[in-house]
């Protein structure tokens, strides 16, 4: 069994959540030695497909001719596609049927949740889905003294300041103008998004959050993996307003790099999430505020560790052995 990770127009989702998961991929078929490849002229048994590009469609159908099994990776819905880019909510029902087209073309899809599992399931798609989570190297995003302080001398930020930080795409659907709302209504707290959007694709609202000056609000844009281990490791609360997600990546990030977090109370982490017991959760921008500087000031229990156990439960080395059981379907 050999497998081809397509990574046709990577470079457009290589600084997104779908370019993180295919480097997840690649390290599962590595630790259970399923041999595999990027190269699409290779010979292979098992096409896995993560986008949804024009250019996808194209190989899933030259893979069914040569009768190859295909997987398609169903990182997107409808639902997560809204309040994301110009015009997202006008396309969004065209958006629907076209990756309904696409994930047709699979002999499998797999989706990170089963909240996104129960979602798809409601769409048109003829073919067997599994949930199967995108998973987390959790050696890699760990706690350290050294990337703290790595962290705050790059961003000239002294040990006593207390810095919130957010990790994503300049979205609506994220969450970013509700964290240019709280920076406001919290001076004395550090607030860092990390994270790009091209800004031709960015409505209105979310460039008017952008060019909110404040002295405590800061964009450094796209950051190394490195680097972002780093700054989970420097900062004092990972807060996550997302909107909707299918799973979250930089979630999983901040769970094995024992952060502090605080998330939207939104149904996908209904069930995973436990407010109170592995993260907390807020749904007003009042919540957020105070829960915010209860937790950085230490009023509320610290829940990291009970993150970082949700964190081990997804742990690539975990996901690999379930993700070769779904190749063998």
């Amino acid at each position: 069994m050999k497998v081809l990770l397509y990574a046709g127009s990577l470079k457009l989702v290589d600084k997104s959540g779908v370019g993180q998961a295919m480097k997840h991929q690649k390290k599962a078929l590595e630790l259970v030695n399923i041999p595999h490849t990027l190269n699409s002229k290779e010979e292979y048994d098992i096409i896995h497909l993560n986008t949804i590009f024009p250019n996808a469609l194209w190989m899933a159908w030259l893979a069914k001719r040569r009768k190859k099994k295909i997987i398609y990776y169903a990182h997107s819905t409808m639902e997560d596609f809204r309040n994301s880019f110009i015009g997202s909510n006008l396309l969004a029902p065209l958006f629907k049927k076209w990756i309904t087209f696409c994930y047709n073309h699979g002999d499998i899809v797999i989706t990170p949740t089963e909240y996104s599992q129960n979602i798809l399931a409601t769409y048109a798609i003829k073919r067997p889905i599994y949930n199967l989570t995108n998973g987390i190297d959790t050696a890699y995003f760990k706690k350290t003294k050294r990337g703290r302080q790595r962290f705050r001398k790059k961003y000239d930020i002294s040990e006593e300041e207390k810095v919130i930080l957010s990790v994503g795409h300049y979205m609506e659907r994220k969450g970013i103008i509700d964290f240019v709302k709280l920076a406001e209504k919290m001076p004395t707290y550090q607030f860092i998004w990390f994270g790009y959007t091209n800004l031709h694709l960015v409505p209105t609202n979310v460039k008017r959050a952008l060019q909110h000056k404040l002295p405590n609000l800061h964009f450094p844009g796209y950051i190394s993996r490195q680097e972002l281990s780093d700054a989970y490791a420097g900062s004092d609360l990972f807060l996550f307003l997302t909107h909707e997600e299918t799973e979250g990546i930089v979630l999983l990030e901040a769970l094995a790099a024992k952060i502090p977090i605080l998330i939207r109370d939104i149904p996908i982490y209904k069930e995973w999430l436990q407010n109170g017991q592995t993260v907390y959760k807020g749904r007003t921008i009042e919540d957020f505020e105070q829960t915010s500087k209860d937790i950085i000031e230490q009023r509320l229990p610290d829940l990291s560790e009970n993150g970082f156990q949700l964190a081990l439960e997804r742990d690539i080395r975990v996901v690999s052995h379930k993700l070769m059981e779904l190749y063998q379907l």
